[in-house]
């Protein structure tokens, strides 16, 4: 097990995550439909720099990832689906507080994005309820 240092263990987890997700039957479909082959080379590293922004401050992201998910049919399943694949790929490889922290990190942002995502669904049809 290894402690998360740099963009290279980014790169680690990135990478094998998305491979965990690019083959899920419930995730899968949403990226390949959102992201054709030719284009993941470039998605993943967009996602290197997201993540060594979040975790090292680093400044190799810039963006608003949220408008990319605001027009999905993504729900909660799907949330913790993603939550699920991200925190088993992180507990395979790595350990220490930066471990944690991606992990926590990612908590928060499911947690964020699919707030945010009822707030905009109840404004476009305020007979959307949350339940």
């Amino acid at each position: 097990m290894n402690e998360i240092t740099s963009k290279t263990e980014v790169k680690l987890f990135v990478d094998a995550f998305y491979e965990k997700v690019r083959q899920d039957a419930l995730l899968g479909p949403i990226f390949a439909a959102q992201i054709p082959d030719e284009v993941w080379p470039s998605h993943l590293t967009r996602m290197y720099g997201f993540w060594n922004t979040v975790l090292f401050g680093q400044k190799d992201y810039r963006g608003n990832p949220f408008s990319k998910h605001a027009n999905l049919a993504i729900h909660p399943p799907h949330f913790e689906r993603w939550l699920s694949l991200f925190v088993a790929t992180i507990d395979e490889s790595f350990t220490g507080e930066k471990a944690a922290e991606t992990k926590m990190r990612a908590a928060k942002m499911a947690a964020l994005f699919q707030s945010k995502l009822d707030y905009v669904r109840s404004k476009k049809n305020p007979s959307f309820h949350i339940l």
